[in-house]
C-alpha cells in the first residue's frame, strides 16, 4: 500500500527539472544582454559585444545544465529544486567568471596586396587581460623590433603595461613612429596605481608624438582630465586624424575642455566616439567645439554621457555644420523637449544620415514629433532608427507614421519602452506597409494589446527577408498570443520571446474590450495554469538570477 501511495504521489508532483527548451533559449537571452549590456558589472570589468557575449551565454548555460543535470540524477524522485538552485547559481558564477576575465579581441589578420603592403597589423589583444612587465614586454614586442617590418597599424589593447613594459616599448614605438597609421592603446593601463598609469601615458605619448595616425583609440582608458594631458603631445602632433575614439575614459568636464584644447586640428576626422563618459552640459559644450571644426564628420557616437537639455542644444547646434554625417549616436542622454527641438532642426540639414540612435533622451511626445517632422524631410536613405524609452504615446504616432511612410529603405526599426498603446501602434504598422527590406521590429513594452499585435504580425510576415519582431512586454490576452503564435508557425525564429508578455495588464475597460465575445472556460484556464506552474516557478527562479561579485 505505501509503495502504491509513493506511486501517486510521484506520478502527480511538479516537476521543476529539467527545464524546457524554451526556458534555456530564454536563460541564454538574459545572459547574452547582461552580458552586452551597461551594467554595474560591465563598468567595472568591460563590455562584451553581442557576438562574443552570445557564445559565452550558450556555453555557460550547457556547463550549467550538465552541472545541475549530474546532481539531479543522484535525486530522481525529488522535484528538481535542487537541480534548479544548482543550475542558476552555476550561470551566476560563469558569468561573473566571464566577466572579470573582459572581453577578448581576436587578432586581426589582413593579407596586403600590392597596394597596400604597408598596412600589417601587430596585434597582441587576444586572450584574457593581463598585466605585462619588461621581460614579457621585450618577448612579445620582438617582431616590431624587425628590420623592414611593414607593421602600419597596432593594438596593445587587454594588456596593461606597467613602468618596466613602457620602457621596453617606448624607443619601439619611436622608431615606428614614421610608418604607423592606426593605434590601439584602450584598455592599456588597467590596475596600475594613476601615478604609474600617468607616467606610462606620457612615454607613450612622448614616443608617438610626431606620428602621422588616421585612428586613434584611447578608450577604456579612466583617462580624466589628468590622463588627457598625459597624451598631450601626441594629441597635439596630430593634423591628419580620421578615428578618434574616447570611450569609457572618465571625460568629466574638465577632461571635455583638455580634449577640445589637445585636439586643435580636426578637419579630417570622420569617426568620433566618446560613449559611457560623465560629460555633462558643461563638457557637452567643449566637445560641441570639437564637432563645429570637423566638417568632415560622418560617425557621431556621445551616447551615455549625462548630458543634459543645455548641452544637448549645443551639441545639436554644432551638428548643424556636420552636413556628412551618417551615423549619429546620441543614446541614454538627458536632452528633454527643448534639446529635441533643437536636434530636430539640425536633422533638417542631414540629408546623408542612415543610422540614427535617439533611444532613452526623454523627448517625450513633443520632441519625438519634432523630430519625426524634421526626418521626414531629411535623411532619404534612413536604414536604422531607434527611439525607444522616450514616453512616447499616441498622440506622436501619426507625425510618426508619416516619417516612417517616407523611409523606404528601413531596416530596423526600435520604439520599445514607449506608451503608444493600441491605437498608435496601428498606425504605425500602416507605415510599414512597403519598405520591403525591413528585417527589424520592436515595439516591445508598449501596452499594446491583441488587435495591435494581430496586426504588426499581418505586416512582417508579408516580407520575405524579415528576420525579428519584438513584442514583448505588452498586454496580450492568451487567446492573442496563440493566434500570433500561428500565424508565425512557419517562421518560429522570427516572432521574439513573449515570456514577459502579461495577458491580465492594462485597464479593467481596457481588459473588458479585449476579451468581449470570449466563451469563458474558466476552470478550463485554471486547470492549464496548475499543468504550467512548475515551468512557470523555473522560469521565475532563472529570470531573478543575480551575478554576485566576491
Amino acid at each position: 500500500m505505501t509503495a502504491l501511495l509513493d506511486s501517486v504521489r510521484k506520478q502527480f508532483s511538479i516537476k521543476l527539472w529539467p527545464p524546457s527548451e524554451k526556458t534555456r533559449v530564454m536563460l541564454v537571452e538574459r545572459m547574452t544582454a547582461n552580458l552586452s549590456s551597461e551594467t554595474i558589472f560591465t563598468r567595472k570589468y568591460g563590455i562584451l559585444n553581442k557576438e562574443e557575449a552570445e557564445e559565452n551565454a550558450k556555453e555557460i548555460e550547457e556547463k550549467a545544465f550538465t552541472t545541475a543535470n549530474q546532481g539531479y540524477v543522484t535525486e530522481p524522485d525529488g522535484d528538481g529544486s535542487s537541480a534548479v538552485q544548482i543550475y542558476a547559481k552555476e550561470c551566476s558564477k560563469l558569468v561573473l567568471e566571464v566577466l572579470k576575465r573582459g572581453p577578448t579581441a581576436k587578432v586581426t589578420r589582413e593579407v596586403p596586396t600590392s597596394e597596400e603592403v604597408q598596412e600589417a597589423v601587430f596585434d597582441i589583444s587576444k586572450g584574457q587581460r593581463a598585466f605585462i612587465e619588461a621581460e614579457e614586454a621585450a618577448e612579445l614586442l620582438r617582431p616590431l623590433k624587425e628590420p623592414g617590418n611593414n607593421y602600419a597599424k597596432i593594438c596593445f589593447s587587454n594588456r596593461s603595461f606597467g613602468l618596466g613594459a613602457a620602457r621596453v616599448a617606448e624607443p619601439i614605438l619611436a622608431s615606428l613612429k614614421g610608418q604607423l597609421k592606426e593605434v590601439d592603446l584602450s584598455d592599456f593601463i588597467a590596475g596600475r596605481p594613476e601615478a604609474e598609469a600617468l607616467e606610462v601615458m606620457t612615454m607613450f605619448s612622448a614616443a608617438l608624438e610626431g606620428s602621422n595616425l588616421k585612428l586613434l583609440n584611447l578608450s577604456n582608458n579612466a583617462l580624466g582630465e589628468k590622463g588627457i594631458r598625459a597624451f598631450g603631445a601626441l594629441l597635439k602632433s596630430q593634423s591628419n586624424l580620421e578615428e578618434l575614439y574616447l570611450m569609457n575614459d572618465g571625460i568629466s568636464e574638465e577632461a571635455a575642455r583638455a580634449v577640445c584644447e589637445l585636439v586643435p586640428s580636426t578637419e579630417k576626422l570622420r569617426v568620433l566616439h566618446f560613449h559611457n563618459n560623465m560629460t555633462g552640459d558643461e563638457g557637452a559644450r567643449s566637445i560641441a567645439e570639437v564637432v563645429k571644426r570637423s566638417p568632415s564628420l560622418e560617425d557621431f557616437r556621445c551616447s551615455s554621457t549625462r548630458i543634459g537639455s543645455d548641452g544637448g542644444a549645443a551639441l545639436s547646434e554644432a551638428l548643424e555644420s556636420c552636413l556628412l554625417l551618417k551615423k549619429l549616436d546620441l543614446r541614454d542622454n538627458m536632452f528633454g523637449v527643448e534639446a529635441g527641438v533643437a536636434l530636430s532642426k539640425a536633422l533638417l540639414k542631414h540629408k546623408n544620415l542612415t543610422e540614427i540612435y535617439l533611444s532613452y533622451l526623454n523627448l517625450y511626445d513633443e520632441g519625438a514629433i519634432a523630430i519625426a517632422n524634421a526626418l521626414k524631410d531629411s535623411a532619404s536613405s534612413l536604414e536604422i532608427l531607434e527611439i525607444a524609452g522616450n514616453d512616447i504615446t499616441s498622440s506622436a504616432a501619426s507625425a510618426l507614421g508619416a516619417c516612417l511612410e517616407a523611409k523606404q529603405s528601413l531596416r530596423k526599426l526600435n520604439l520599445s519602452e514607449n506608451e503608444l498603446k493600441d491605437e498608435g501602434v496601428l498606425l504605425i504598422a500602416k507605415s510599414l506597409e512597403g519598405h520591403p527590406g525591413l528585417s527589424d521590429l520592436d515595439v516591445s513594452t508598449n501596452m499594446i494589446r491583441r488587435a495591435a499585435a494581430r496586426v504588426l504580425a499581418q505586416v512582417v510576415t508579408k516580407k520575405p527577408g524579415f528576420k525579428l519582431l519584438n513584442i514583448n512586454g505588452n498586454f496580450i490576452s492568451d487567446e492573442g498570443v496563440d493566434e500570433i503564435t500561428e500565424m508565425f508557425k512557419k517562421l518560429p525564429d522570427v516572432l521574439g520571446s513573449l515570456d514577459e508578455n502579461d495577458p491580465e495588464g492594462g485597464d479593467e475597460e481596457e481588459e473588458e474590450e479585449e476579451e468581449e465575445g470570449a466563451d469563458g472556460d474558466g476552470d478550463e484556464k485554471e486547470q492549464e495554469e496548475e499543468e504550467d506552474n512548475g515551468a512557470e516557478e523555473l522560469e521565475d527562479k532563472l529570470k531573478n538570477l543575480d551575478v554576485e561579485d566576491d
